[in-house]
């Protein structure tokens, strides 16, 4: 039988016409293509501006950068999520200190609280899987503080909070890496509406120049290519499209999934509307099989899935000896971690995919419950 891809890099004509497009102006690097992928993920996020850069994890580092956060400095962040969180907050040469996260696997507004002291600068949440953290809380928290939020969306475009985008609640930073839900093979987003720190990071990404040679401070080549742009605009201009796709496989594998013990499946959270980057399940105590059995029973069928996040970030030899990684006590994160199990959601599903992911699951649940 035909293996299922846990993930599908799904590209069609009009990416062809736009990359020869592109090819054909030799406009190859921050010219009119870029802007229009800036202005359309402006228009994505909801805010009056957009920042490309080459990566997610670039975007992450710009909007630190640009914000002047550095040594003394504190980013509080969560402990579920991948490594370029943790690589963006230490590269500015700031502290990272992590707080719990809840069912939801995003931060818990009341833990992060608890932990702001006078060395926090920024509050870092994570729009984990496809699922935005509670950003009203966090939001409030924040300008309550003086604090300054950024966004880790890097696997949430097109989520929401009510009717409004993430993105739009400090600086959003993006990745358009070949796997996310529109992307550009490689490539990172910054939005946000202040006029002056947009400036700023358009400076930053360009060795710092205003003009040709016209250096204003030290900068970086963070520039992205015509030709990434090229593609994530064809990409872009099919979000909603993709988004549809996306919450109507989570809605199908939810409802064929239902009632069995010990699984929780993923959905949207109060206001919180799901994009499901990940269609991520949780194999609780209850279950009559472990994470591991699930994922390995899948791939024996021919399933893919991936235990997106094996570890919590700091838990690697490289950084776990890290002065300026402060760990508290991470109780959820640390049960979550062991539990977590993402399934195929992309666009690329037909019915019958999704039948077979249902009733395998089905399946191994019976055989271990006897």
């Amino acid at each position: 039988m035909q293996a299922i891809p846990f993930a599908s890099v799904e590209v069609g004509s009009e990416e062809e016409r736009l990359v020869l497009e592109l090819l054909r102006s030799k406009q190859l690097t921050q010219g009119p293509m870029v802007s229009r992928l800036e202005e359309a993920f402006a228009s994505v996020a909801g805010t009056r501006h957009a920042v490309a850069v080459t990566s997610g994890t670039t975007a992450l580092v710009a909007a630190l950068t640009a914000i002047g956060v550095g040594p003394g400095d504190t980013v509080i962040t969560s402990p579920l999520t991948f490594g370029a969180t943790l690589n963006a907050i230490l590269e500015t040469g700031a502290t990272a200190r992590f707080v719990d996260i809840g069912d939801d696997f995003t931060l818990d507004p009341d833990a992060v609280a608890a932990a702001i002291d006078d060395s926090t600068k920024v509050l870092l949440p994570v729009h984990l899987y496809g699922l935005p953290a509670d950003m009203t809380r966090l939001g409030r928290l924040a300008a309550d503080r003086g604090l300054t939020i950024v966004e880790d969306a890097a696997q949430a475009v097109g989520a929401a909070i009510g009717d409004r985008p993430v993105g739009s609640f400090g600086l959003g930073c993006f990745s358009l890496y070949a796997t996310k839900n529109v992307m550009s093979g490689e490539g990172g987003m910054i939005t946000l509406n202040d006029d002056a720190l947009a400036s700023r990071l358009r400076i930053l990404r360009n060795q710092g120049m205003v003009a040709r040679y016209d250096y204003m401070m030290r900068g970086h080549n963070w520039r992205m290519t015509g030709s990434q742009a090229a593609v994530g605009v064809a990409q872009t201009s099919r979000l909603s499209t993709i988004t549809a796709a996306r919450r109507a496989n989570a809605a199908e594998l939810r409802e064929r999934l239902t009632g069995l013990e010990g699984l929780v499946l993923p959905d949207d959270v109060g206001d919180r509307h799901h994009v499901y980057h990940q269609f991520t399940v949780q194999v609780t105590e209850a279950a009559p099989m472990t994470r591991d059995a699930l994922a390995k029973g899948l791939a024996a069928a021919g399933i893919g899935c991936a235990v997106i996040d094996p570890r919590l970030v700091f838990d690697y030899p490289c950084f776990r000896n890290d002065p300026r990684v402060l760990v508290g006590d991470l109780p959820a994160a640390t049960r979550l971690v062991t539990q977590v199990l993402s399934l195929p959601a992309h666009p690329g599903l037909e019915e019958s995919d999704l039948d077979r992911i249902a009733s395998t699951v089905r399946s191994l649940w019976e055989v271990h419950s006897r």
